[in-house]
């Protein structure tokens, strides 16, 4: 092949892949259905030839995880688990093992409910998890270990899968994630009767951004509700920043090819419809707290991120603390060079284990730990994320005192 019939083949190449790709774009944009299924991947379960009503199937004990099911306000039914710490099952396990176990049609009846509720001093984590999968998909199941390691008597745990995920019914949107995250809440406060100081917001993901705007939501109401504190692994800014490095199941671009043309990235970031704006709504959050009257702690939020995640890059989460430092310093808040200058100079080195930086308020405290390695899931499992569920619960008093 010549030189002249070389290039014209490259041309061609290259003009059917643009072409290709905008027209993918035009279908990812333009029809709601596909868009969705881009963002959540709600349709790949990868727990396709397991029966997630089964938990011991992924090493968990006899009754340990007690599935069932939660209704919310517009009609969609979310499966759920609630796992027992692992201390506080072996004092009880005999009558755990002799328990009904499967779904549970009446959680109240439950063994492992009724140590949930009925215990003064129990912790919950309310865990949110990403996109894609179910319940029991890749590092969840061990990071349902480390939500309780730091207190094994303690520290219990619900999940949910979001509508649309896994056996829950429905289809993921915007709001109707934040309607999930408020129906588990409700039932975590209500049902199970625990108080808001006994409860800490666990997000991986897209689960962040859930639990941002779960927080957000129910800071901002009249009549103000505050969790013990929030922890988010591996959170992102916002979708339209997202957009420019994110790749559907880690391999194919959506406007990253785009991001030199920051205009005709800008164009076609109007087209997505969930937008999850974390970095503003946490903003928001401490602002709220901060103008909130009294001198007892408000917040308690720590942001964790691997260096080597290649999903979702970590310095996402330095947009993320900068926000939420900025939203505590009226009236001019710090600009994002100065905030570096000052982490610079104030965190705290930990070799092999990365850098930790915090701030703190009369009203709250706002930590970044960027470990060295983790990836994107797996460092949930990682003690890192025990110390930090731990660390929040003890914002509101010592655990072995309540």
């Amino acid at each position: 092949m010549n030189t002249l019939s070389l290039l014209r083949s490259t041309v061609r190449v290259f003009c059917i892949t643009v072409v290709g790709y905008f027209c993918f774009l035009h279908g990812l944009l333009k029809i709601p259905l596909l868009q969705d299924h881009a963002i959540y991947l709600h349709g790949v379960t990868l727990t396709w030839f397991q029966d997630i009503s089964i938990p011991e199937q992924w090493g968990l004990l006899r009754n340990q995880v007690t599935p069932f099911t939660l209704a919310t306000p517009d009609g969609v039914t979310l499966h759920a688990w609630h796992i027992l710490p692992l201390g506080l099952y072996h004092q009880h396990e005999e009558e755990l093992v002799k328990d009904t176990e499967g779904i549970a049609i009446d959680i109240t009846e439950r063994v492992g409910f009724k140590l949930l509720r009925d215990d003064p001093k129990s912790l919950l984590v309310l865990f949110l998890h990403g996109a894609a999968g179910t319940l029991g998909s890749g590092w969840r199941p061990p990071s349902y270990r480390a939500m309780y390691a730091g207190a094994p008597d303690k520290i219990h745990t619900v999940a949910i899968d979001y509508r649309g995920f896994g056996s829950s019914t429905g289809a993921p949107s915007e709001q109707g994630l934040l309607t999930d995250a408020l129906t588990l809440a409700g039932w975590a406060m209500q049902e199970a009767g625990i108080p808001p100081s006994r409860i800490v917001i666990f997000g991986q993901s897209l689960g962040t951004a859930v639990g941002i705007s779960l927080a957000h939501h129910l800071a901002t109401r009249p009549d103000p509700t505050l969790f013990a504190g929030i922890v988010l692994v591996a959170p992102f800014a916002d979708v339209e920043l997202l957009t420019a490095t994110y790749r559907i199941a880690g391999a194919v671009p959506i406007l990253g090819p785009l991001s030199p043309f920051p205009r005709l990235l800008a164009f076609f970031n109007t087209f997505i419809l969930s937008k999850w704006p974390s970095r503003d709504k946490l903003a928001a959050f401490v602002k709220e707290c901060e103008d909130m009257p009294g001198d007892d702690p408000k917040y308690h939020i720590t942001i964790i991120h691997a260096e080597d995640d290649y999903d979702i890059p970590w310095p996402y989460s330095d947009q993320l603390f900068w926000h939420a430092v900025s939203a505590s310093r009226p009236p001019d808040g710090i600009t994002f060079d100065d905030m570096e200058e000052e982490k610079a100079q104030t965190k705290t080195m930990l070799g092999p284990g990365g850098w930790v930086a915090a701030h703190q308020t009369a009203k709250g405290v706002i930590r970044e730990e960027i470990a060295k390695w983790g990836l994107h899931d797996k460092i949930m499992s990682y003690p890192i994320v025990s110390l930090a569920v731990r660390r929040a619960f003890e914002s509101r008093g010592p655990i072995e005192s309540r």
